[in-house]
């Protein structure tokens, strides 16, 4: 059944009205006409079966009829990730939203050089993940920001998983041995980090440094290896 991620509350008999472009999906691609059900879900009152009520010249209106899954939330789990090319970055974001990370937050290093990113295209791919692979939320992808920045505010109960491209701890070990909990994901730009990143990063004190392996990524893979691994050590996939 088609599944859409809308913004109004959902409660019995309320009135969801979807956006213009979520309209024309339902009615020209999916051929959607009154009285037929879907999916719906705003990360905040479960998945709902609803009907579409009327079919208007712009949009359509859709009524929400009964809970069919209750709210629940995945792992609290940010990814990372330096911004590189507007391509990998995409792919970061869809694949981040289907292994389970709650946030992406993209960050400026000594090394970036990429283009310029469509914060509301990423937000757009995340919503189409989240409907796709059956998630009751849909993450936060953040406006890029300097590394430094972001660890000067970091939140100390939140443990960083540091993939560190010079060497590092075998990962699925090092994040058992860790724990679970907040924890963040970080990937590097293509370049790596410069050594005096790699140097703080090392030396702060809520830091996992681990290895992916004895081969080089790009940043794409390295996010998607990252995130697998650290959903099978520690994360969700056993529930």
């Amino acid at each position: 059944m088609i599944r859409l991620h809308v913004q109004g509350d959902l409660a019995p008999g309320h009135a969801v009205a979807p956006t213009l472009d979520q309209s024309r999906y339902l009615t020209q691609v999916m051929r959607l006409k009154a009285g037929d059900d879907l999916l719906v879900f705003n990360g905040r009152d479960g998945e709902w079966r609803a009907s579409v009520a009327e079919v208007l010249k712009k949009g359509v209106i859709l009524r929400a009829e009964e809970q069919v899954r209750e709210q629940t939330h995945g792992p609290d789990l940010e990814l990372i990730v330096a911004v590189v090319k507007k391509a990998r970055i995409e792919t970061i974001v869809e694949k981040a939203t289907e292994l389970g990370a709650a946030r992406v937050r993209l960050v400026l290093t000594h090394r970036t050089n990429a283009d310029r990113l469509r914060l509301d295209r990423l937000d757009a791919i995340a919503e189409e993940a989240a409907e796709q692979t059956g998630r009751l939320d849909v993450p936060l992808v953040d406006d890029p920001i300097k590394l430094d920045a972001l660890l000067d505010g970091w939140e100390a109960s939140r443990r960083l998983m540091f993939c560190d491209e010079t060497g590092g701890a075998p990962a699925v070990s090092a994040l058992t041995a860790a724990g679970g909990g907040k924890w963040a994901i970080l990937i590097g730009p293509e370049g790596g980090f410069s050594p005096e990143e790699g140097e703080r990063l090392r030396a702060l004190p809520f830091t996992t440094a681990v290895s992916l392996g004895p081969r080089i990524l790009r940043a794409d893979t390295a996010a998607i290896a990252a995130l697998t691994l650290w959903q099978a050590a520690i994360g969700d996939w056993d529930r």
